[in-house]
């Protein structure tokens, strides 16, 4: 299976431990990034992932960040994205299951790799029933334009890059 995994500067660690061992189990991983613990504009990497699963060059996300809500909310804003923030297998799987979600994301301060690379296993390996299809369609249709830029960051990532931003 084909994934797309990013995540902010602060669980970068975890993101590697969680896609090193995907890699193990045999899927191709594709690394969106961030790739150290160098502070970083989180929708970036969000955005990244959102794009990959909408556009069908991967087969499911995987997005991380502290709390999981930022990043979460990041790739979800991409047309076509239908995203679970979770930290347990039950929540995962009725995701994939009742409503086709594509993409699953975690507050990696909050659930820990082991746990993480375990709700990704059964989330890739649920399959979607067939339910709940009108609801998933209007809740496609609620973002109406493909917006697949992958430059629409450039420049608040300059901003982070020139230091802009501080904590």
């Amino acid at each position: 299976m084909k994934l797309a995994i990013g995540c902010d500067h602060i669980v970068t660690p975890i993101k590697d431990e969680v896609a090193s061992e995907l890699k193990k189990l045999g899927h191709e991983v594709i690394d969106c990034g961030t790739y150290d613990r160098e502070r970083t504009h989180y929708p970036i990497f969000g955005q990244k992932v959102g794009v990959l699963v909408a556009k069908k060059e991967v087969d499911f996300g995987i997005c991380i960040c502290g709390t999981g809500v930022g990043i979460s909310n990041s790739a979800q804003k991409i047309k076509g994205i239908r995203n679970c923030l979770v930290r347990d297998e039950i929540t995962a799987t009725e995701a994939r299951k009742n409503f086709d979600a594509n993409i699953v994301s975690f507050g990696g301060k909050v659930t820990g790799a082991g746990l993480i690379l375990d709700i990704v296993k059964a989330f890739i390996s649920t399959k979607y029933e067939g339910q709940n299809k009108e609801e998933i369609a209007k809740i496609d249709g609620l973002i109406k334009h493909e917006n697949y830029d992958l430059h629409l960051l450039d420049n608040e990532q300059k901003k982070w890059d020139e230091g802009f931003y501080h904590d």
